[in-house]
């Protein structure tokens, strides 16, 4: 799991070296469709893409899942292109384990505890210090309600492939359909964004990072640590992604650093942080 967070926080910093005249919306694009036939093409060796497909109910939440990839990264390349890789990297995947707990309560039933609403409401609290204080902070409200819809995209993915993996079916071809079927979904905004950019050298190497390392390897990763580890659990860890992605951002990118950017990005760590204390009495 941190092994796959740590790939997917390269993710806003690679997608900024791409060329000019790739847009945010056909680098996300390129990244799911090439990574998830990547996917596809390994699970289909593997044998472990059949069993997924082979149920209706199953193929019916793989198209759940898929939605919720494509929606993911739409949402969160255009999130990180208005507001910075540091604060959209924070808010979309730092948002990602309040959401999932969320979405695991309505869905099965898991009950919230009084830590978790407190934690929920500090994190919207440093949300609104985010947008609020966007004027000096180089912050956009779009950037961050974009960023919070990626969170919850993230969170529905995550749910529905852990729920096929804990049916039994085999975490490869999970990922593997998920992300084969967003990029399939991502595939006309490609087109209509122009992918003429993928034959430059620079747009080569930026896909072929994303594809290979922040979707292939990272996934495959990600369903091994399904296996054993909660979704809830498997949100929290990804948090290891908003902080190595804020890292890059700040150091590599020389995004600015203000102090309503700390107060909010602080505020959001640290609710985050309080709701994992008692993770397994949580959610």
């Amino acid at each position: 799991m941190l092994a796959a967070a740590l790939l997917w926080s390269t993710t806003g910093t690679a997608s900024a070296f791409r060329p000019d005249e790739a847009s945010a919306l056909s680098v996300a694009a390129a990244r799911i469709a090439l990574g998830g036939a990547l996917l596809a093409a390994w699970a289909a060796y593997r044998g472990d893409l059949r069993p997924v497909l082979r149920a209706a109910s199953h193929r019916r939440l793989v198209v759940v899942g898929a939605v919720a990839v494509a929606v993911y990264q739409l949402a969160f390349f255009t999130a990180v292109a208005s507001t910075g890789v540091a604060v959209g990297t924070v808010v979309g995947i730092g948002s990602a384990p309040v959401l999932t707990g969320l979405l695991t309560r309505f869905t099965h039933g898991a009950p919230l505890s009084r830590r978790w609403m407190v934690s929920t409401g500090v994190a919207v609290a440093g949300c609104t210090v985010l947008a609020l204080g966007g004027a000096s902070a180089g912050v956009e409200p779009v950037g961050i309600a974009l960023a919070l819809l990626a969170g919850l995209a993230y969170a529905g993915y995550a749910v529905t492939g852990a729920t096929l993996i804990d049916a039994g079916l085999p975490s490869t071809g999970v990922m593997a359909g998920l992300f084969a079927g967003g990029g399939l979904l991502l595939l006309p905004v490609l087109l209509l964004t122009g992918p003429g950019w993928l034959l430059t050298p620079s747009g080569a190497l930026v896909a072929l990072h994303l594809a290979v390392l922040t979707t292939a390897l990272s996934y495959v990763l990600y369903g091994w640590g399904l296996r054993t580890v909660a979704v809830s659990t498997a949100a929290t860890l990804s948090l290891a992604e908003p902080a190595g992605a804020a890292v890059l951002g700040l150091v590599v990118l020389g995004e600015p650093l203000r102090v309503t950017t700390v107060i909010g990005l602080v505020t959001v760590v640290l609710a985050l942080v309080l709701l994992t204390v008692r993770r397994r009495s949580s959610v």
